[in-house]
């Protein structure tokens, strides 16, 4: 995500400045002035926020100021007066007529409220600067935003947060917009099709908590659009704010009082890249390997930066098409596209090949700067005939663009040309590392190609299979990619059923290579071929030893099957709740402990660690799989934004995809999902490792309660062993691993997601890292008599828009987490836990 982060210091020093060295006033009187070469400041009754000259950013020579409203510690910004700055001798004034008036040095009006008969100004804790009479609000910079909305401030029809070229609006459909130069309309995004209803007058509104709602007269309920990704942290201490930054996104941060600082915590654009004109006309946007910013370009060497000094402001040819010498030629770039945004005319899309779309541009006289040739099988050409063009480059691209330039070409040099020569004399000639690499490959491939023969060549099972296989399993961490009928062989017609989950049935196979497999066809998909193969190597990316391994995957029409290592002992919930048919199955507490410990971190590892950080949804048991070593393994992650593509902010209690008993209460609540909700699910399956028993489990030993309840009642007594797995009772244990364990399971299904500690948290916790305090009492979460649904939560639900944070709890990671697609996920087939595993060992 991109921050604007120049002058960063330079800004923090000055409201620094200005805050220890002001004049606070707690009400502004008519005739009250402040000068931007002054200290001086208009406050807020707690001083909350101020009001005061700050200098613009960046900052300009001469210095230039603007009277801005800030929060406490000088950070974020959230009112300005006008959009220009005054000089040094400038003045900011409240008349005694009951107008603000912004004054240059030189006595020039620069920007006016426009109002009069107010006869009192205040600042209010709120963040709003109100002018008033005796009777009534005249004006207030709620009603007047520039390019923050704060709590409480209602954003309706007709307003209008606005950051250079940028427009922030709420249309009359309830859509949140985003437009440059209110013209080129690049993000449209609101209600789902599942709210279909006419709006009347609707709403926008932020809650401290950090939930982006909007209200209507015709929605039974306030519907969430988005929401901050540490929502209901922190408590009274933590200001959120809808911001529109100078980079043409929308973002919600997060600020702590005194910080001077802010986090951005949900952007409504998640590539910056697809943010029009970000980079400026002809620029082209990019990212490096090790660097999540985005870069600004030039096309080629036929172009140059209009200022050096500011990527971002655009290219221009170095020489005009009307001064070409001879006729024009198109510049190729390859995984490169033009941002183009709907509605587009018919004079602007095509359905052509790759190369009518360069010649038609080339051919178009003037008509035409520029063209995209879409390669992901629509055969769609764009053609740019305005000479403003925004440009976007990424190895991901499966498309081809054209810019229109006067020859010869210039290509740009590829990125290490220059790395390479500055380093020559110290490093390995490229031709001998390029020999080197060659002829092992050659080694390899010669020294599989003659296995094969000398094995397999007679032997029809290994048919086409073996030789894709094993050319594939040297890849560089890539999926296999199986055919159906490949796959259907090695399960011998998927005859040996595993088991069956809510997103599909498991079978047992063999790989040519003997490997022993898990394949899972996936049921319900309806993504295409380019959008499952993405998310499939999103699965595959992850890469810890607490999870399941993907070895491949197929993608054959209408077959979409999923092809993992498979688990010998089968899955946790095998060992934890037995029957007298498996009662030869047991762990010992060390065993457990280590399970329980592996699940934390691989958990961990998929919110916080890896590249894109995935919720997984469903943790349970049957989802924790045990290798020869009884090594625990999360399986299952990942899948959920397979199945359905579709906007995730909106979801009815039938469309919840979870398993009985290990629901977060956000789910029924219909609030948003974050990590926090696999934390939930995390602690009650704890409680079953501890246990042996379902967390849901009634009997009348738990004078019938539910488990869950019964043993925090018991662990308030101190009543440890009545909660520990009877069959642990004769054994050794590690009574302060087991306390640990026990609290930290309390801890993670607090009904407030606030109150629940991170994964990585929780792994301290077990490990006696950090120290642990008593956990209060968790509520009770009612849900439905069939597993994959719940129907109602307690009265205490509603305390979601209020709750503060537990001190005792660190705040959650402020990493963006990738949801998967799970708050509109059709309803699954969740069973009991005869039915609910992913992969089982073989009987």
């Amino acid at each position: 995500m991109y921050l604007q982060k120049n002058h960063s210091f330079f800004l923090t020093f000055v409201f620094s400045f200005i805050i220890f060295a002001s004049t606070t006033v707690a009400a502004i009187a008519p005739a009250s002035t402040l000068s931007a070469s002054s200290n001086q400041s208009w406050s807020s009754p707690s001083s909350t926020f101020s009001l005061s000259f700050l200098p613009v950013d960046p900052p300009t020579t001469p210095p230039t100021f603007i009277p801005s409203i800030f929060y406490s510690g000088g950070s974020p910004i959230v009112w300005s007066a006008g959009v220009s700055g005054v000089d040094s001798a400038g003045s900011f004034h409240f008349l005694q007529s009951g107008s603000l008036r912004l004054l240059n040095g030189s006595g020039a009006t620069v920007w006016d409220s426009g109002t009069s008969g107010a006869t009192s100004a205040t600042l209010q804790d709120s963040g709003a600067l109100v002018l008033s009479n005796s009777t009534s609000t005249l004006w207030s910079t709620f009603d007047h935003p520039t390019d923050t909305l704060l709590p409480s401030q209602n954003f309706t029809l007709g307003k209008v947060l606005r950051s250079g070229s940028y427009s922030f609006r709420l249309l009359d459909n309830g859509n949140l917009t985003l437009k440059w130069n209110d013209s080129v309309l690049f993000y449209n995004q609101g209600l789902n099709s599942s709210v279909n209803v006419s709006l009347s007058n609707p709403l926008l509104g932020l809650q401290s908590i950090g939930i982006l709602q909007l209200s209507d007269a015709k929605l039974s309920v306030p519907v969430v659009v988005a929401y901050s990704s540490d929502y209901a942290e922190g408590g009274s201490d933590v200001l959120r704010v809808l911001k529109l930054d100078k980079d043409g996104n929308l973002r919600i941060y997060s600020t702590s009082k005194g910080s001077g600082s802010s986090t951005p915590r949900w952007s409504a654009v998640q590539d910056q890249c697809d943010v029009y004109a970000y980079c400026g006309n002809y620029g082209i946007c990019s990212y490096n390997d090790n660097d999540s910013n985005p870069v600004c370009g030039c096309p080629s060497q036929n172009f140059e930066m209009v200022d050096p000094n500011d990527s971002r402001k655009g290219c221009r040819r170095k020489v005009s098409l009307d001064s070409c010498q001879g006729s024009a030629t198109m510049l190729t770039l390859d995984h490169a596209q033009f941002l183009t945004y709907p509605p587009e005319s018919d004079s602007q899309v095509f359905f052509i090949a790759r190369s009518a779309c360069r010649g038609n541009c080339l051919s178009g006289s003037g008509a035409c700067f520029a063209s995209t040739s879409l390669s992901d099988g629509t055969g769609q050409c764009y053609i740019k005939s305005e000479d403003f063009v925004s440009g976007y480059h990424n190895p991901a691209l499966p498309s081809t663009s054209y810019v229109k330039v006067c020859p010869p070409l210039a290509p740009n040099p590829p990125p290490s040309s220059g790395e390479t020569v500055k380093q020559k004399s110290t490093r390995v000639p490229a031709w001998v590392v390029l020999v080197a690499i060659f002829g092992t490959l050659v080694g390899l491939v010669a020294f599989e190609g003659g296995l094969w023969i000398w094995c397999c060549k007679n032997n029809k099972r290994f048919g086409g299979l073996s030789a894709q296989y094993a050319l594939l399993e040297y890849a560089s961490g890539a999926p296999v990619q199986f055919s159906y009928n490949e796959l259907q062989r090695s399960t011998k017609g998927f005859k040996e059923k595993l088991g069956a989950g809510g997103f599909g049935a498991v079978y047992r196979g063999i790989l040519v290579n003997k490997t022993v497999v898990a394949v899972k066809q996936l049921e319900g998909i309806e993504q295409g071929e380019k959008q499952f193969r993405m998310e499939v190597a999103t699965i595959s990316s992850t890469h810890h030893l607490n999870l399941v391994r993907l070895i491949g995957f197929c993608s054959e029409g209408r077959h979409r099957l999923l092809v993992y290592e498979f688990m010998k002992n089968s899955s946790l919930d095998n060992f934890l709740f037995l029957t007298e048919e498996h009662s030869g199955k047991y762990l010992n507490w060390e065993y457990r402990y280590n399970i329980a410990l592996g699940t934390a971190r691989g958990i961990t590892y998929l919110h916080e660690e890896c590249r894109d950080c995935i919720v997984h949804c469903d943790i349970k048991p049957e989802n924790i799989l045990l290798d020869e070593n009884y090594i625990a393994k999360v399986s299952d992650f990942g899948l959920a934004k397979l199945v359905n593509p579709k906007d995730h902010r909106h979801r009815t209690l039938t469309s919840v995809r979870g398993t009985r008993g290990y629901l977060a209460p956000e789910w029924i609540a219909n609030l948003p999902i974050t990590s926090k909700s696999d934390v939930y699910s995390y602690g009650m399956v704890l409680l079953e490792i501890v246990s042996g028993r379902r967390n849901f489990e009634v009997s009348e030993e738990t004078n019938r309660k539910k488990f869950s309840v019964w043993a925090y009642e018991e662990f308030e007594k101190g009543n440890i062993n009545g909660i520990v797995d009877k069959r642990l009772a004769d054994r050794e244990l590690d009574v302060e691993q087991v306390r640990r364990a026990i609290e930290t399971s309390f801890w993670c299904i607090q009904e407030q997601p606030s109150q629940r500690p991170t994964m990585s948290r929780v792994v301290q916790m077990l490990e006696g890292v950090t120290e642990i305090e008593k956990p209060p009492a968790p509520k009770l979460v009612m849900e439905g008599p069939v597993s994959g649904t719940s129907t109602f939560i307690s009265s205490n639900a509603s305390a979601f828009s209020t709750v503060a944070a537990s001190p005792h709890v660190p705040s959650s990671s402020s990493s963006s987490f990738q949801i998967s697609g799970v708050s509109t996920l059709s309803s699954g087939k969740n069973t009991d836990k005869a039915t609910s595993t992913l992969l089982q060992s073989v009987p």
